[in-house]
């Protein structure tokens, strides 16, 4: 004997296909908007910004010339570590809210998010 299960909605095959082909075309969307969209944070009350791609590539980097420090260079890494670090943070945080936001939460292998 055969299982039948029943078409939710009332849909065939075909639709259900044409569902998730819009929904690849609207995630492939999303994606290139995150990508192309720019995340900054600062650090050290704003001595350090660092702003990065969604793709994760750093644009600029600003240093308020006060925080320059021959003697103290170790300080200088670290503000630049924690800003690149949130920013990449939020760009990832976006990728992941948006695409969940296509997916209706669905956790799906192989989409990295």
């Amino acid at each position: 004997m055969k299982a039948r299960i029943p078409n939710q909605g009332g849909g065939s095959r075909n639709d259900m296909m044409l569902k998730i082909q819009k929904m690849q075309e609207e995630m492939a969307r999303v994606q290139q908007e995150v990508e192309e969209a720019e995340y900054s944070a600062s650090s050290g009350g704003g001595a350090v910004e660092v702003t990065v791609s969604g793709k994760h590539e750093v644009l600029s980097v600003k240093i308020q010339p006060d925080v320059v420090d021959p003697e103290d260079v170790e300080m200088l890494e670290d503000l630049l570590i924690a800003s690149l670090n949130e920013a990449i943070r939020k760009a990832n945080d976006t990728m992941e809210r948006e695409m969940g936001k296509v997916t209706g939460g669905l956790n799906i292998p192989g989409l990295g998010i």
